[in-house]
């Protein structure tokens, strides 16, 4: 499936949470915080900025925000919460499409560069970024670390999450590097909606490298967006790079 079918228009219904999982206060409120201290005065560009879940409090904060996203029904859920003169938003790949001006921070949030399925699009990506970025301009990425420790040599699959009413199924292609997740969200009934996303797992030295190739270096990798240490042992991490 292309992402631009991925994100239809029943997604984009779907999607937002509000104050709960990812758009809780406690997801939210580091985040933004952490945001707004790295673009300083300046102005931040977001790549796949979706329904504006993280844009909208980030320009509540007084930064200027302009969005790229692939999704035309993402951003007409956007519209819904703010409009263009408020955060004005380009039609397009995070990996190519241009916006206007120059941004201090550019930013790409809860794994979404994995969505681009091929490391060549990867790369671009971060190419795309520094083209948008001034000079001391920083990158920053909120990616998972792969979960290969928990799969054992002959199973295929992780449970991510399991709750009432959702599990997350990850289905490995460690050959290509490539994850499909499937999301499970049911009820007291029979039946369950299911919905699939694919992905292309990065490392965080590749993912370094890629930001080397793009003129990056790293500035700070943590665990959290409130600055927790990052361990062998840590899920996620949040990494920023920078422009000389």
């Amino acid at each position: 499936m292309r992402q631009d079918e991925l994100w239809d228009a029943e997604t984009a219904k779907n999607y937002d949470s509000p104050g709960t999982g990812m758009f809780s206060d406690e997801v939210l409120t580091p985040t933004v915080d952490r945001l707004a201290e790295l673009a300083a005065d300046g102005a931040a560009l977001e790549f796949a900025i979706g329904t504006g879940r993280v844009a909208v409090p980030l320009a509540a904060r007084g930064v200027p925000v302009t969005g790229i996203e692939l999704s035309t029904a993402m951003i007409e859920q956007l519209r819904t919460k703010v409009d263009e003169s408020t955060i004005p938003v380009v039609t397009g790949d995070m990996a190519t499409a241009t916006a206007p001006g120059t941004y201090s921070l550019a930013y790409l949030v809860y794994n979404t560069i994995s969505n681009l399925l091929t490391q060549d699009e990867q790369i671009e990506c971060f190419r795309n970024a520094a083209r948008h970025l001034g000079p001391g301009g920083r990158f920053v990425i909120e990616l998972w670390v792969p979960e290969l420790r928990r799969l054992p040599p002959g199973t295929p699959a992780t449970v991510g999450i399991s709750e009432p009413g959702y599990i997350l199924l990850d289905t490995y292609d460690v050959l290509n590097q490539r994850v499909v997740s499937h999301h499970f969200h049911f009820d007291g009934t029979r039946q369950a909606r299911l919905g699939r996303s694919p992905h292309r797992y990065i490392w965080p030295s590749e993912l370094d490298l890629m930001a080397r190739l793009a003129g990056f270096t790293l500035e700070s990798r943590h665990a959290d967006w409130s600055g927790g240490e990052f361990t062998a042992e840590s899920a996620s991490h949040v990494s920023v790079y920078r422009l000389p």
